[in-house]
């Protein structure tokens, strides 16, 4: 009989090498013929191409993971997929979905519990805490090797875009207003976080605009500054010859008039996401404006956040609360072959550009997908500081603490065969780690079992590095709160969810039942017809 789970088990295989400091790296063709070399669970698994709608949804999990908290993405399909073959058993036995559900439920509720018991605060402004933490958790990343220079990067950009909204509580948006710049060339060492903006872009007129200005005056619109094209063609019939100067020259007017308005307010530089054309340019130096066209909105926006300036829509409606005068320098400098506007020694900067520098794509590209881990780690501790210890601690606290509660007769009836899995299906994590190191396997978690079950509040948990095991609090390897619970629940719910699903249950328990030559899809559509008598489903 062909288990249910075992597209899923499958995908689970897959990313299972890269679990932990001695991760494996996977090379992947992607769709336009390029190598990605990466051992991220999300980014292996959004290149690979998979037609079963069970191993899809699973593959969905992981970028809801790295979506929310940004870590995690690995365990969350490794123990998915486990979770799945621990409820074979139970299905072969006849055991109604629901049952095992249930079941599911409750162990999961019972396993935040645990995990909230040995959760600790800290202090985030303590920055030697934040680095442990964020390393602990890029140890298994490509970049462990530069020390805790991904760390460093990633915990100065958080505290750069955190805003205090009070009551205790903080925004950190580092999709929107912390930007990963790559730049090739230079050492890896040479990147840092910008405290201002930074954008691939030239002033308009580059020999007669400023290109370093100290405490500028920053105007930011979002209007063309050239005359305006008709939404709709229109012609315009001339019967002299003088209207058509006069139409050209109402035109230069309406931009001069535009310019002076702009000039009366007297900034350094005006940045508009709209084009410029030459006669404005022109205005613009007369009046020593350095001018920057054509820029994103996004970064627009975060230039806006970084020096306190407001876009403004229209030039009429220009006031001096709209200048940012936040900016300490704007400078434009060339790296390479491009020039790099960089706006930087802003006074309150709630916004700031990370600048990666290194020596090839393939290595500035994985380092961008090592500090957005980073980044989400840093923010998930910022947003909740409690922290679990890491190293599959958790994981053997949640397999004891259910089976403990399973031998005490908290749970009964049918669901007890589901909730045992549950804590079975959890030990999963520390036994990867010992795998991926080559320890004996067996060896090490009888031991790590044993270890559990004598103090049931100790921190031993297996060493990545050299599979021994050691106590994670003395070896500092800790894990945020926040991306162990996410883990647990949605490995779970997805379980849960894929339970659900009878049909692919159904249709391939039939499988071997087919007359040589019979393709299973008529088979499966039969089946599908025989369910409707749902009362032999139900448990008894």
């Amino acid at each position: 009989m062909m288990p249910m789970g075992a597209p899923v088990t499958a995908v689970a295989d897959i990313v299972r090498t890269t679990l932990g400091p001695r991760a494996m790296l996977k090379m992947l063709l992607d769709a336009n013929g390029g190598i990605v070399l990466t051992n991220d669970g999300n980014a292996i698994l959004r290149e690979i191409d998979v037609s079963h709608p069970a191993a899809k949804s699973i593959i969905e999990l992981s970028r809801t993971q790295d979506e929310e908290v940004g870590d995690g993405t690995t365990s969350v399909i490794i123990l998915a997929g486990e979770l799945l073959a621990m409820a074979e058993p139970h299905l072969e036995r006849n055991l109604h979905p629901t049952v095992i559900i249930r079941g599911y439920i409750k162990a999961l509720e019972d396993a935040l519990a645990i995990i909230d018991e040995i959760a600790f605060p800290i202090d985030i402004n303590d920055r030697q805490q934040m680095l442990n933490i964020v390393n602990s958790c890029i140890g298994t990343k490509f970049t462990q090797r530069f020390g805790t220079l991904i760390a460093d990067l990633a915990i100065d950009a958080v505290q750069t875009v955190m805003v205090d909204l009070g009551n205790g509580q903080r925004e950190i948006d580092v999709k929107k207003y912390a930007k990963i710049e790559k730049i090739p060339g230079g050492a890896l060492e040479d990147s840092r976080v910008l405290r201002g903006v930074m954008f691939s872009k030239d002033v308009v007129v580059p020999g007669r605009m400023r290109r370093k200005i100290s405490n500028p005056r920053v105007l930011l619109m979002d209007c063309p500054l050239e005359y305006k094209k008709l939404e709709n063609q229109a012609n315009v019939e001339l019967m002299k010859e003088e209207d058509w100067a006069t139409l050209l020259k109402m035109e230069e007017e309406w931009i001069e008039r535009t310019c002076s308005q702009i000039a009366q307010f007297k900034p350094d530089v005006v940045i508009t996401e709209k084009g410029l054309s030459d006669l404005a340019a022109h205005f613009l130096t007369k009046a020593g404006i350095s001018a920057i066209r054509r820029l994103r909105k996004t970064d627009n926006n975060r230039i806006a956040r970084a020096t306190g300036a407001t876009i403004v829509s229209r030039p009429d409606e220009i006031r001096e609360s709209d200048i940012g005068t936040g900016a300490g320098l704007f400078e434009v400098r060339k790296i390479g072959d491009e020039f790099y506007t960089f706006i930087v020694d802003c006074k309150e900067p709630k916004a700031c550009s990370i600048v990666l520098r290194g020596a090839s794509k393939d290595v500035l590209n994985e380092v961008e997908r090592n500090l957005h881990d980073a980044v989400g780690v840093a923010r998930n501790v910022c947003l909740d500081p409690r922290l679990v210890p890491g190293g599959g601690v958790a994981e053997m606290a949640v397999s004891r603490g259910l089976a403990e509660r399973a031998n005490s007769g908290a749970v009964g009836g049918v669901e007890q065969g589901p909730y045992r899995s549950v804590g079975q299906a959890m030990e999963v994590i520390p036994r990867t780690l010992a795998q991926n190191c080559g320890a004996n396997v067996i060896r090490t978690l009888t031991k790590l079992r044993g270890k559990h079950a004598e103090s049931p509040s100790c921190t031993f948990g297996i060493d990545g590095t050299s599979g021994s095991i050691v106590d994670m609090k003395e070896l500092g390897v800790w894990e945020p709160y926040q991306v162990k619970a996410q883990t647990l629940k949605t490995a779970v719910e997805s379980a849960t969810l894929l339970l659900r699903i009878d049909d692919i249950v159904s249709g391939l328990k039939k499988r071997d039942k087919l007359a040589p030559g019979q393709s299973s899809k008529p088979q499966m559509e039969t089946d599908a017809g025989d369910n409707v008598d749902s009362e032999r489903m139900l448990a008894e």
